[in-house]
């Protein structure tokens, strides 16, 4: 494993909204994120503008729920003073123990506060599946995104094209090239990546975008995250700054970084 400076590469500013989407470890990586974030000092919220599971105590100490981001933002900061990162939800729906998020509107008023250092948001869902093609309505990403993160689960590789393996199968298919059963190759997902329907679908023109390649556990993935990483160059490397090959679910391990963008 080598490690890496992401907090240079992602944070170069002191304040921001970095968005998730995609599928494959969004959650884990958002409070992965936000621990990064508290640990040098910053004020972090971490929400979403769809819907997430009521985080553990681990990944956040204090939640706020309310419908009006102004009382979010008033009670924040009271709470600011003693933990430094808060989850913050417009409703808990208790049937599922999720929490719903706020529309894009309350995160830009969340943005233009300046309550907070870094919000980090949840801008998809995937139902627990390693990839996803989103639908016409998704991904919900607040027009005030300064990076896009894309979130996609090395772990889809070589499963068949199913509503198992990838949420929203029907539209992925077309779009990576694949009919029905067919195995999620690297070209596949190359497809989808590149695809004007793919995964920075309605990507903000501003936003830095970037790849993560999530539960690279083993040699094999992570070879294919480097080749996935290599074919990008070659087809668009102004899809995204850069990809990052990684695991986040108990902590953020990171294993290979591949610049694409010609400035890099």
């Amino acid at each position: 494993m080598t490690e890496l400076p992401i907090e240079n590469l992602l944070f170069q500013k002191q304040q921001g909204v970095l968005a998730l989407i995609g599928a494959g470890g969004k959650t884990s990586l958002m409070f992965q994120l936000a621990r990064l974030l508290l640990r040098s000092g910053q004020r972090v919220l971490t929400t979403t503008t769809t819907k997430i599971f009521v985080p553990t105590s681990e990944q956040s100490a204090t939640l706020l729920v309310a419908s009006d981001p102004q009382t979010i933002l008033h009670e924040a900061s009271s709470s600011l003073s003693t933990s430094r990162h808060l989850t913050a939800a417009a409703e808990h729906l208790s049937d599922s123990n999720k929490l719903k998020g706020f529309s894009s509107e309350g995160i830009s008023q969340f943005a233009a506060s300046g309550v907070f250092d870094w919000i980090l948001v949840e801008a998809d869902g995937a139902a627990h599946r390693p990839l996803k093609a989103p639908a016409a309505h998704e991904p919900v990403i607040p027009p005030c995104t300064s990076i896009l993160m894309a979130v996609i689960g090395l772990d889809v590789l070589n499963q068949p094209l199913s509503e198992k393996a990838v949420f929203r199968c029907e539209l992925a298919g077309p779009r990576m090239g694949l009919n029905q059963g067919e195995p999620v190759s690297e070209a596949a997902l190359v497809r989808l990546i590149l695809h004007p329907a793919g995964v920075f679908k309605d990507a903000p023109p501003d936003a830095r975008r970037f790849i993560f390649l999530n539960k690279g556990d083993d040699a094999e993935l992570r070879a294919a995250g480097s080749r996935i990483a290599m074919s990008l160059s070659r087809e668009d490397a102004g899809v995204a700054e850069a990809v990052i090959v990684g695991q986040a679910l108990d902590e953020l391990r990171l294993h290979a970084l591949h610049y694409l963008a010609s400035m890099h």
